[in-house]
């Protein structure tokens, strides 16, 4: 019994060494997405500051397809030693569960690391369209028939909230991707559509789109005269679209709260605000817990507008 009580304070005072020593390798980030786009953008700046800040290094290992549900499957089922991180989005955590049938659990299958940006969508239109506000559009698309464009669900939902809470029909002209649907609205093709900040921004600033507000939560730095859709007449409306980092469930919390407090050195880094703001998103940095709230939080509310537009799994 001696033998294997000091066997078992060995091994705990092992595992408390490793997770102390934490990284003793190169760290994974696995970005469920090609490069070049949101998620990877900061999937890469992290990485870079990360090793600076623990001597060793933190790789991109870029998993795309299938709207981000291979490299996040690939994440799930890593082994949970701090060494695979996952670069985790609204789309793989919070609707593509809600729209299909996914390998993974968004709820169960991942330990919540830190929320490492939050970006609004805004709605704009296009010139020609008599709409200034958010009721002038609803009032329009009441009167006579609208389309509006959309090239993933994270654009398509947020007009589907909006029809729900302002009564309205609008037609849904799908895109093969952000591109398309851009130049879609440009030419007039579309009247209406919700769109990235960082596609957005420079064809309003420019006057070939007008933008009547932003789906967040708050008012975007990049548009700070344009009103949020809640302050538009529609109270409780918030579409943001985020990304974060999660790690296998089961990973040592020690380890979660090691990249999690550094993490947040990073987020507050000037450096690190101005490339995320330039690009339209805001660092936002908070607690494993508090992540973890808004993952479940996100996930139930997309869940809802998904059931209520009647949008049949696939």
């Amino acid at each position: 019994m001696r033998a294997l009580w000091m066997l078992s304070l060995f091994c705990v005072a092992g595992t408390a060494a490793a997770q102390g020593a934490y990284p003793v390798k190169p760290v994974r980030f696995i970005s469920p997405f090609a490069p070049g786009g949101g998620t990877d953008t900061v999937a890469r700046a992290l990485a870079q500051r990360m090793g600076d800040a623990l001597g060793k290094t933190f790789i991109v290992d870029n998993r795309p397809g299938a709207e981000g549900i291979i490299g996040t499957e690939l994440g799930a089922k890593s082994p949970p030693d701090g060494y695979t991180l996952l670069v985790a989005n609204l789309g793989t955590l919070a609707i593509n569960p809600n729209l299909r049938k996914v390998p993974y659990d968004p709820l169960r299958d991942f330990a919540p690391v830190i929320q490492t940006t939050s970006s609004s969508t805004v709605l704009v239109v296009h010139p020609s369209l008599p709409a200034k506000s958010v009721r002038d559009l609803v009032a329009l698309a009441r009167a006579k028939p609208l389309n509006y464009g959309a090239s993933s669900s994270a654009t398509f939902l947020p007009m589907e909230m909006l029809k729900q809470m302002a009564k309205f029909e609008m037609t849904h002209v799908p895109y093969k991707g952000t591109g398309p649907a851009l130049t879609g609205i440009l030419s007039g093709e579309v009247q209406a559509m919700f769109g990235g900040a960082i596609n957005t921004v420079p064809q309003v600033r420019s006057g070939k789109l007008r933008a009547l507000a932003v789906a967040g939560d708050r008012r975007a730095r990049a548009l700070p005269d344009v009103p949020t859709v809640a302050e538009s007449g529609f109270p409780g409306y918030e579409a943001n679209s985020w990304n974060g980092i999660v790690a296998p469930a089961g990973t040592p919390r020690a380890i979660v709260a090691r990249l999690n407090g550094e993490m947040l050195k990073i987020l507050a880094l000037k450096e690190v605000v101005d490339y995320m703001t330039a690009d339209g998103a805001e660092p936002a940095g908070n607690t494993p817990e508090h992540f973890g709230s808004y993952i479940r939080s996100e996930h139930a509310k997309w869940q809802r507008v998904i059931r209520d537009a009647m949008i049949a799994s696939q």
